[in-house]
């Protein structure tokens, strides 16, 4: 696997992180997103929903169905707030991304791509996001930076959820390991601000008792270093083979 490097390269105009949930940029790009605005590099999570479909409320519980969407809107906010970066909520319906027009979406990621410019683009890899709603924006994204003039498109990054040791077979090892050791604390804190989410895996953090030796490499993996791969705009996957 590649060593961790900074990820912030003298050429980074901007960075545009495009997930389907409140706590995916965290989960997935904290550090990095933090590293990045703290070098001054302009920062954009486009969020897909407000995740108001969650299973969580809070460990006891602070919120019900109806409050979720409130909730989950300002832990972003907060944790946005944290790592340093703007946030826009496409507004999306909840766990059922996958049944959008992927045109239509892909038209309005292009969009704030063509705002923003970035020089690069993060989402979720078609196919391996594990979540439905993952691999959906993360087909719609790529759609998006595809549409973008060859000469001028963003380097799109892709984020493998699930099993590691998977991912690496079918993918081989990631294309960027960004370095996150200065940041990681903040990509913690992030985490905490999502907390109707993240509440009961501190908890079992702080008493050392994750459940399994899975969730303790989840743990390493996601405060080591984030994990990328390089993704071919042009590339036609597995998924959407299925989904086109």
């Amino acid at each position: 696997m590649p060593e961790p490097i900074p990820f912030v390269h003298a050429d980074e105009r901007a960075l545009l992180v495009v997930l389907p949930h409140p706590d995916d940029e965290t989960f997935s790009s904290g550090g990095t997103l933090s590293a990045c605005a703290d070098a001054g590099v302009r920062t954009l999570y486009l969020c897909g929903t407000y995740g108001d479909m969650g299973r969580r409320m809070g460990r006891p519980a602070f919120a019900n169905r109806e409050s979720l969407r409130d909730v989950r809107e300002r832990e972003l906010a907060d944790a946005c707030a944290v790592i340093g970066c703007e946030v826009r909520i496409m507004g999306l319906r909840d766990k059922c991304v996958e049944f959008e027009d992927p045109h239509v979406v892909a038209r309005r990621i292009r969009s704030v791509i063509d705002e923003l410019r970035p020089s690069t683009v993060i989402t979720f890899y078609p196919g391996f996001g594990v979540h439905p709603d993952h691999d959906a924006l993360g087909w719609f994204t790529q759609l998006a930076v595809r549409g973008v003039a060859a000469d001028a498109r963003p380097r799109l990054l892709a984020v493998a959820v699930g099993d590691a040791e998977q991912n690496r077979k079918a993918l081989g090892e990631p294309d960027v390991v960004s370095n996150i050791a200065a940041t990681q604390q903040r990509k913690i804190d992030a985490l905490k601000a999502h907390r109707s989410q993240t509440e009961n895996m501190f908890l079992r953090w702080e008493e050392d008792r994750e459940t399994d030796d899975q969730e303790k490499a989840f743990r390493e993996r996601m405060l080591g270093g984030e994990r990328y791969y390089l993704l071919d705009p042009d590339l036609v996957t597995d998924y959407e083979r299925r989904h086109a």
